[in-house]
């Protein structure tokens, strides 16, 4: 039987100022097969918790916790998802995978995940480019990410039947950076800031623009936007870059949903009422 992922962009906030302001969330994205067999939660900022259960998304069901580098706005929420994924700490299950700096520590970041909480899954997994690791039919190999944490890492995920998608993180355009990323039908880039606004570590609508040039997605998803980006208007800048590579760019919106199956289609997001009646009929 098919088996499409759909990916829930319970945030789409990002930086310090979107981040303490709530202007749009923070609570990272669940990715989830049809089978509910796959139950990521990756990047799980400030809100992660609260929205996944407002969304009808039962936290005790994810079995796999991925964080792509050491920043509040992609971490904060990641302990607390970690006791909700191990039942509690009663059971020892489930996958953390982060980046080096979320669990030991760096020259420039502390860990931000205690070693009490690292123990509880069933693995954890330090991850640095090139990694590979399996959650159940899905394989996920780690990319290089050029930040202010120097051990951020983008992620690539393949599916069994419908091919990849990928996810940038945090990561300012550097030489060759669209190699990672080509043959995924869908990119989801982080883009904190519009086009002429460039701040180290992170992606320019411009930046964007060079890396769907370079890879040639299917279709393009921008995401984790800065104050400055939230007061010049996502969508305005996905249609920029849209009518600049001719491929179909969609700035997403908190709650949204993305199906990657055969084909690639957007949903809009669904009020509480409807994820609470979700949420009953799924147990």
């Amino acid at each position: 039987m098919p088996n499409p992922v759909t990916l829930h962009f319970l945030g789409t906030g990002g930086g310090r100022f979107a981040t303490i302001t709530q202007k749009r969330r923070t609570a990272g994205i669940r990715i989830i097969t049809e089978d509910a067999k796959t139950n990521i939660h990756l990047d799980p900022g400030p809100g992660a918790l609260i929205y996944s259960i407002n969304a009808g998304l039962d936290p005790q069901k994810i079995n796999a916790i991925i964080i792509s580098h050491s920043h509040p706005d992609h971490y904060t929420d990641a302990e607390v998802l970690v006791e909700a994924m191990t039942r509690g700490t009663i059971q020892k299950r489930g996958t953390l995978a982060a980046a080096n700096s979320v669990l030991n520590g760096n020259t420039t970041c502390e860990a931000s995940i205690s070693k009490y909480h690292q123990k509880m899954p069933q693995q954890t997994i330090t991850t640095t480019p090139n990694t590979v690791f399996q959650i159940n039919q899905m394989t996920i190999t780690t990319t290089k990410a050029q930040h202010t944490d120097p051990d951020a890492v983008g992620y690539r995920f393949k599916t069994a039947e419908f091919g990849e998608f990928a996810y940038t993180s945090d990561t300012e355009y550097y030489a060759n950076i669209g190699e990672q990323y080509k043959n995924a039908r869908l990119l989801i880039l982080c883009v904190m800031r519009p086009g002429g606004k460039p701040w180290t570590g992170h992606m320019t609508t411009d930046d964007a623009i060079k890396i769907i040039k370079e890879t040639k997605p299917e279709i393009a998803v921008i995401t984790h936007f800065g104050m400055r980006m939230i007061l010049e208007g996502p969508t305005k800048e996905a249609k920029r870059i849209t009518q600049e590579c001719g491929i179909p760019v969609i700035a997403a919106v908190d709650g949204m949903r993305v199906v990657f199956g055969e084909q690639i289609r957007t949903e809009k997001p669904i009020g509480k009422r409807q994820a609470d009646l979700n949420m009953f009929l799924k147990r």
